[in-house]
């Protein structure tokens, strides 16, 4: 082989060793300080929570929506680093804890990657503990089975309590 070749042979393993390098260094950042979560402004909370006093009253009008039958159609976080956050209730559940993958992720070191699943049955909603390492609380009782929630249960989770709305 030429020399030159040889060293733009040896110039690209280099530069593949540096970017493997940088590869590993930002798996470990990821790992050591997990997944980054904005603050969120005080004016866009006071929007969320005002649109949902309205979307309540508005659906607390109508007989025979869910929230009129006590089935709660939202969840907000009212305590923890993520109070003011609203997230409507769909048909296919959610799964909550610290997992990038989770429909609600908690940056709190007492959640579990995979800490609980709120489901549908029987039209209403329930929730169950996956097997958390600090357990999940329901209105103050640890959750041992699936038990079903109102309008105005509260759930902690570590740091977080939640609240479902109508």
């Amino acid at each position: 082989m030429s020399e030159l070749t040889l060293t733009v042979l040896r110039l690209g393993l280099l530069a593949l060793l540096w970017m493997f390098v940088f590869a590993v260094v930002g798996v470990l950042r990821a790992d050591l300080y997990g997944t980054r979560v904005s603050r969120r402004k005080e004016r866009s909370v006071a929007k969320a929570q005002a649109r949902a006093q309205q979307r309540a009253a508005v659906a607390a009008a109508r007989p025979g929506t869910p929230s009129a039958r006590g089935i709660p159609t939202m969840l907000v976080v009212t305590e923890g680093r993520l109070a003011g956050t609203t997230i409507p209730l769909t048909s296919t559940g959610m799964i909550i804890g610290r997992n990038p993958e989770s429909a609600l992720v908690l940056d709190d070191d007492f959640a579990s990657g995979r800490h609980a699943r709120l489901f549908q049955r029987d039209g209403g909603w329930w929730v169950e503990d996956l097997g958390s390492t600090n357990g999940t609380f329901l209105g103050g009782a640890r959750l041992t089975s699936a038990q079903p929630v109102t309008i105005g249960s509260i759930l902690r989770i570590g740091r977080t309590v939640l609240e479902f709305q109508a």
